[in-house]
């Protein structure tokens, strides 16, 4: 709706030019008002316009905090979920713990059994110096007796060869007392008995010497042969022992070597476990910080937006006001325009 700022030409005959002028002025007024009423409701139509926008605004906003309202949920359940891996991890780090101590103590045993290995090897080394000192005492006392048996076998040699030499003289001498002994006979024959009983017991002497020292000497060379034989089997069962020690000291070192880089390789496991634990606990905290800022922001936002649309509210009811203002006072104007145009 629009008025014109000209003045009415019918109004010109009027008998009174007083209340002519007055009503110029109020139609000056009016059309004033009008052009006002104009520009007021280019206004509203654009706070209304504003009024839709924020409203869309509003609406998107109070369906995203609808969105947002589902933050606290979101962030019990991740905490639930990371409570579960600190659990799991916990679970975890207390089996490595028990795997570590388990391994732990089989070490100790492992170590306790090598150490007393390791003494078993050193008893069985002093022992084997022990034998193996006998066993040159041994074998020098075998080489003493050998050379002794020979120096004996030599002078029983020598002693057979003097009695042989004895006993070819003493033939001789008998001999030659037959020759001259011969012409009695009797005598010839008891002389001759008794040089040759003489000769039988003296061999037989002879021999049995011979005998007994052989058979003593034989007998001391296998009784040496066989300590020898003794101490040589011992000495070779001893090697044996210590070749097995030294088998066993290398195979429970490898054992140990294992066990510690098990041991080393448990507690970095168990280091790593430790620092991906408190890594995510960090990491939620965090994330949680995060999101509670993020939920505070969101709520400022919308207690902002709040505000600005009940100002928006207020001044769209002032207008209304405003409007309905001017709408009551130009019906009244119209009224009273209408009124001396009937009147004249």
């Amino acid at each position: 709706m629009a008025y014109s700022s000209q003045p009415n030409p019918t109004l010109n005959g009027g008998p009174d030019n007083e209340d002519h002028d007055q009503k110029n002025k109020e139609k000056q007024q009016i059309v004033s008002l009008n052009d006002r009423f104009v520009a007021r409701i280019n206004k509203v139509r654009q706070l209304e316009q504003e009024n839709k926008k924020l409203n869309t605004k509003l609406k998107m906003l109070l369906e995203q905090e609808h969105y947002t309202g589902k933050v606290d949920e979101i962030v019990d359940e991740l905490s639930f979920s990371l409570l579960k891996q600190i659990d799991s991890l916990a679970q975890n780090q207390r089996k490595l713990q028990v795997d570590l101590n388990r391994s732990q103590e089989g070490l100790r045993q492992q170590r306790m059994k090598y150490e007393d290995e390791i003494q078993k090897k050193a008893d069985l080394e002093n022992e084997f110096v022990v034998c193996k000192k006998d066993l040159d005492e041994g074998y020098l006392k075998k080489t003493s007796l050998e050379q002794k048996v020979a120096e004996l076998t030599e002078e029983l040699d020598f002693l057979n060869r003097g009695y042989q030499e004895e006993i070819k003289e003493l033939q001789s001498k008998i001999q030659n007392a037959t020759v001259v002994l011969e012409p009695d006979n009797n005598r010839s024959l008891d002389l001759q008995s008794i040089v040759q009983e003489i000769k039988v017991q003296y061999e037989d002497m002879t021999a049995r010497s011979r005998v007994e020292a052989e058979q003593w000497y034989k007998k001391k060379l296998n009784d040496m042969a066989t300590k020898a034989q003794t101490n040589e089997q011992d000495m070779q069962n001893l090697k044996k022992e210590i070749s097995d020690m030294v088998r066993l000291v290398q195979k429970l070192n490898s054992d140990l070597d294992s066990l510690k880089k098990k041991r080393d390789n448990l507690n970095a496991a168990i280091e790593a476990a430790k620092r991906r634990g408190q890594q995510a606990h960090e990491e939620t905290l965090q994330e949680i910080a995060n999101l509670q800022d993020a939920l505070s922001q969101a709520k400022r936002d919308l207690v902002r937006h709040v505000r600005e649309y009940q100002d928006l509210m207020n001044i769209k009811l002032a207008l209304d006001i405003e409007i309905a203002t001017y709408k009551k006072l130009l019906d009244g104007e119209e009224f009273r325009q209408r009124r001396p145009m009937n009147y004249y």
